[in-house]
């Protein structure tokens, strides 16, 4: 089976924090050209900072800029089942590749009721859908006998794993040898070419956004076979992922890095982090010292 890496794209602001739609595709372009696929309305999208309409056309435009080119993951988990099951029915119409739903936030949920939340979106939509936990962020987890459960539904395809633990992502790896067409992505960039040796049937990223070229390359060596060149990539990736990421929140670190290196790709909407000189001169030394200033 070839292995897929996806990244979780960023999504780009103008001044007045409206979309700025040329700068997301051109986004779009630079993954398509190094060869990943894409999750759109992610974490590292700021998908809780945007409104319904906005996810909606933010989704047509990636998928009307890949045009077909490459396979895409958006995700359309809210709150509310409510919210998410119209937000899933819009992103079915578009064809995109496959529909994630992140856990409920901010209320608590029992397993019964991501159970429930997850089978009610499958139930209704006709593209395949992807379990995606980050229990972190959320407060919900997914465990992994309620992973086996939902991966018996004929339309949930797999689960992105975005916790961190790598006992996490056996346990789920034990439910995909148990469930055949159930699939597990590993999101944690330290754990990229780990994942894909564990049977991990692909990566979803955030680091990715920085650097496209180095994540295809762990992708494309393991699937060559090429053992030695896809460690080699991933120690490269690591040890951007830890310098970068010992800045401060992850998905902001990404996201002012990249600014670093094209600034049309915007601020994260308010209240996130305001730019700080200090962290700004450091974000410029990493990247200098990994070649992509």
């Amino acid at each position: 089976m070839t292995r897929s890496a996806y990244v979780a794209l960023v999504t780009c602001f103008n001044e007045d924090e409206t979309i700025n739609f040329d700068a997301t595709r051109a986004q779009v372009r630079r993954q398509v050209a190094a060869g990943n696929d894409i999750m759109c309305c992610g974490t590292n999208g700021d998908f809780s900072a945007l409104t319904h309409d906005e996810k909606l056309a933010l989704c047509e435009a990636v998928m009307d800029e890949v045009a077909g080119r490459v396979k895409v993951i958006v995700n359309a988990g809210c709150p509310a089942t409510y919210e998410t099951l119209q937000l899933a029915r819009g992103f079915d119409a578009m064809g995109v590749h496959g529909i994630a739903v992140i856990t409920p936030y901010f209320i608590a949920c029992t397993q019964d009721g991501l159970i429930r939340h997850f089978s009610t979106v499958a139930d209704a939509v006709t593209r395949p859908v992807y379990l995606y936990d980050i229990p972190p962020r959320t407060q919900n987890h997914i465990e992994p006998e309620t992973a086996r459960t939902l991966a018996a539904h004929p339309n949930i395809a797999g689960i992105k794993d975005s916790g961190g633990s790598t006992e996490t992502v056996l346990d789920y790896l034990a439910v995909a040898h148990d469930v055949p067409g159930f699939e597990v992505y590993c999101a944690p960039d330290h754990l990229v070419h780990w994942g894909l040796q564990q049977g991990c049937a692909g990566v979803i990223s955030g680091l990715g956004n920085v650097a496209p070229g180095v994540l295809a390359e762990i992708l494309r060596a393991f699937n060559a076979g090429d053992t030695e060149a896809a460690e080699a990539a991933q120690s490269t990736f690591a040890s951007l992922r830890k310098d970068l990421y010992a800045l401060g929140f992850p998905p902001a670190m990404v996201k002012r890095a990249l600014y670093m290196m094209d600034p049309s790709v915007g601020l994260s909407r308010q209240p996130a982090l305001l730019p700080d000189p200090d962290q700004d001169a450091a974000i410029r030394a990493i990247l200098a010292d990994h070649a992509l200033a």
